[in-house]
């Protein structure tokens, strides 16, 4: 199967601006996700996606291959699934055909090549289409309440609310660092969370999506307790 990752990096982020390429143990974040991909040795082609002019001289100066999308494809309102099919579709009009995608964030830069061969390895044509990285949730999801008016609560899940730990199936959520695809079964169902949906487990050290401030201190506290302020290592 010829496989492709693209690393999706626009310029526009509001929470934490510049997130894509902020400083993460003295080197650009993205850094991170482009060497866990080519330590995977899963790829035939890893391309970086931005409209933004800066990160893609900062990718580019880290030897990165750049496909500079259109600004349209930038915006608040525009779906990473618009995203991929835009470039598989360019892709397959430069006479480049992809049987897997892969879509590496690149704000999850504790995710190592060992997660990533793992996601890839669980795609199986005919079995299996859609596969992505997941971890365990914070606190019991099955617990959630919701707010109402004058900060009242009532439980998400009434009828699960008081059932204990043991009577429920593990759950797990996606950890938004891995998504892997079967290219023909992406174009049909346009999601990345479509059938025979396969997960390969993360721990929370690895599992941390850098998208506020808040989020980058604890990447960076848990990068120092781990020794991961190498890449990968």
């Amino acid at each position: 199967m010829k496989t492709v990752a693209i690393i999706p990096a626009r310029g526009g982020s509001k929470r934490l601006p510049r997130k894509n390429i902020v400083d993460f143990c003295g080197r650009p974040i993205i850094a991170f996700t482009m060497q866990a991909a080519v330590d995977s040795r899963c790829f035939d082609r890893i391309v970086v996606s931005t409209e933004d002019e800066e990160i893609a001289e900062v990718c580019e100066r880290l030897g990165a291959v750049v496909d500079r999308r259109a600004a349209r494809l930038a915006t608040d309102t525009v779906t990473l699934v618009e995203v991929c099919l835009d470039f598989l579709d360019r892709e397959e009009a430069a006479g480049r055909r992809w049987d897997v995608l892969a879509c590496l964030y690149a704000t999850a830069p504790l995710r190592n090549a060992e997660d990533i061969r793992g996601t890839v390895a669980l795609i199986e044509p005919g079995r299996c289409g859609f596969a992505m990285g997941v971890t365990t949730f914070d606190h019991y999801p099955y617990q959630a309440l919701k707010f109402g008016a004058d900060s009242a609560l009532t439980p998400m899940w009434p009828d699960l609310v008081e059932r204990r730990a043991s009577e429920l199936p593990p759950l797990r959520a996606g950890n938004g660092s891995t998504y892997v695809v079967d290219v023909g079964e992406f174009r049909r169902h346009r999601t990345f969370y479509g059938p025979n949906l396969r997960g390969h487990d993360m721990p929370r050290a690895r599992s941390i999506d850098i998208d506020t401030r808040d989020d980058l201190e604890l990447a960076l506290c848990m990068a120092q307790v781990k020794s991961l302020a190498t890449p990968n290592r």
